[in-house]
């Protein structure tokens, strides 16, 4: 029973470290981070070095290929994008069980001593997020040290060790047990840091730990198919193509390259087991994936015929949210950039919302009132969900930047749902007007013509300026606004001289000034967004 508390202790702590020190790395990394996945493409192997990159600072292949689900739900990437970064994540995981496999336990002290009176003492940024590292490296390292310790005692029971050899000469229950702990502890990473504990103190032979080592190579896409569910098809075509890679580069292995495996891992470190059980770990990755590279399309295929294509798929209209998914959390720089495309998007609802609305009212059109209220729906569902998901992504590893991004956010997402209430209520009044068979002076129409032609304008530089953080863009909402604000003085004064002149009624003259002072409120909420954008550009600089 102790040598299980002991091994589940030092675990907790190796996994601890790990995402402590994946957190440090993704806020070092932040927009980097983020310029890494722009860089995508339909090449393969682009995605290939995305996914080794990417996978090296969050510290997690499952990690990474949960958030490939996400991307290819979303709809933002390809699966024959998804498949190169599913391959990348592969190699990119080594990089752990390499780390653990050095012989530098010495160094988790010193490295837990710095990062923590750095920590304690600092107020930059960029250093506290070094000493997140530092930490996380110190406690990795400590849990790994637990690990080897907790599993000395074994080397005296025979029967334990007898198990583990004769992984060798039946190799599926070796696998069958990687794919059961990697499952349980959802880490393929922690599976490698048990395994490199038992070989560092000589209970398991090379021969024995690679078949747990293709189970838990295995095992790790049960993050990924699990994350799937409820998802996109093509999300589940993506969890697919990971197991099928997986699945088939293990087969391989086992069947053909074990023996040569063995071969060049024990004559690089003839005496260090541990070293040769990282040393396999990598080498399977890496000739894992320039086997099956030139044939990434036909596991393509292969997920599409398992997951064949429904007779209809969603359109941008039938789902509510696009870009963003709770599997993306997991690395916040990219979860902000794609709540920001979100609330985007969300705005061109709330222009739909307000260009149907006012051309419903001109145009005496029913079938545009109708759709400006079906937009202002979805621009309302959309704010829920965004506010929602900015919620939980505000309890996420976020950098002081990305912090203060999100709390702009929430005003922002605020302000584009009152311009959506703004076109309900043009809308309202539309029916109204066309109800009451009401209609507008020529002079009238084109005042309103005009005012909204200027307020449209100012909105649609306001999110054009959000997204491309243009701050001279901004600046000209802001004198834009002046304008729309002497365009409503004139109207209002207009309006006063028809009514005096008797040219227009009582009735469509309170729709016409309601409608004007609507039309304002917009432009408002126009400036809102624009001194946002300005506001986030003094804070990073």
């Amino acid at each position: 029973m102790e040598i299980i508390i002991n091994l589940m202790g030092g675990l907790g702590l190796f996994l601890y470290g790990m995402n402590l020190m994946g957190d440090g790395l993704q806020k070092s990394a932040g927009d980097k981070l983020k310029k890494t996945i722009e860089l995508l493409t339909s090449n393969t192997f682009m995605g290939v070095i995305v996914g080794m990159l990417v996978t090296m600072v969050i510290q997690s292949s499952s990690a990474t290929t949960v958030m490939v689900v996400g991307f290819v739900n979303a709809g933002i990437m390809s699966l024959s994008q998804a498949i190169g970064v599913i391959m990348g994540a592969n190699i990119g995981t080594t990089i752990t069980a390499q780390l653990v496999s050095l012989d530098v336990d010495f160094l988790a002290p010193v490295a837990l001593g710095v990062g923590i009176v750095i920590y304690m003492f600092s107020n930059k940024p960029k250093l506290k997020h070094l000493a997140e590292i530092l930490i996380g490296f110190g406690i990795l390292f400590t849990g790994m040290d637990f690990m080897k310790d907790a599993v000395k005692p074994l080397a005296e029971f025979k029967g334990f060790t007898d198990m583990l050899v004769s992984f060798g000469s039946n190799p599926l229950l070796g696998v069958l047990m990687g794919f059961a702990i990697t499952a349980i502890v959802q880490s393929s990473s922690a599976t490698m840091g048990m395994l490199i504990a038992l070989a560092s103190q000589g209970l398991i032979p090379i021969t024995a730990a690679l078949p747990i080592l293709y189970g838990e190579n295995i095992g790790t896409c049960v993050t990924s198919l699990i994350s799937s569910i409820g998802a996109s098809r093509n999300a589940k075509r993506a969890a697919i193509m990971h197991l099928a890679f997986n699945v088939i580069g293990s087969l391989i292995f086992m069947l053909v390259l074990s023996g040569p495996i063995v071969k060049i891992v024990t004559s690089i470190d003839p005496a260090d087991t541990a070293r040769q059980l990282a040393n396999a770990h990598t080498l399977f990755n890496i000739l894992n994936v320039l086997i099956l590279l030139p044939f990434a399309k036909l596991i393509v295929k292969l997920a599409m015929k398992l997951v064949p294509e429904r007779a209809s798929e969603e359109d941008d209209d039938a789902k509510t949210v696009k870009y963003i998914d709770d599997r993306m959390i997991e690395t916040p720089s990219i979860a902000l950039a794609n709540t920001v495309k979100e609330t985007l998007r969300m705005g061109e609802k709330a222009k739909d919302s307000l260009n149907a609305a006012m051309e419903g009212l001109l145009e005496k059109s029913n079938e545009k009132v109708k759709r400006a209220f079906g937009r202002e729906k979805l621009v309302n569902d959309l704010q829920k969900n965004i506010l929602s998901y900015l919620l939980k992504l505000s309890k996420a590893s976020l950098d002081e930047s990305s912090r203060e991004s999100v709390d702009v956010l929430f005003n922002t997402v605020n302000d584009i749902e009152r311009i959506g209430d703004h076109a309900e209520n043009i809308a309202e009044l539309a029916q109204s007007a066309i109800e009451m068979n009401e209609t507008f002076s020529d002079a009238g129409k084109a005042e309103l013509q005009s005012m909204y032609n200027k307020v449209i304008s100012t909105y649609t530089y306001a999110l054009e300026a959000m997204r491309t953080s243009n701050v001279d863009l901004a600046c000209k909402v802001i004198k834009m606004e002046e304008q729309v604000d002497m365009m409503e003085k004139s109207c209002r004064a207009n309006h006063m001289n028809r009514l005096n002149n008797s040219s227009c009624s009582i009735d469509n003259g309170v729709i016409y000034l309601d409608i004007v002072s609507n039309l304002e409120r917009v432009s408002d909420h126009a400036v809102n967004i624009a001194q946002q954008v300005i506001s986030a550009r003094l804070a990073n600089n």
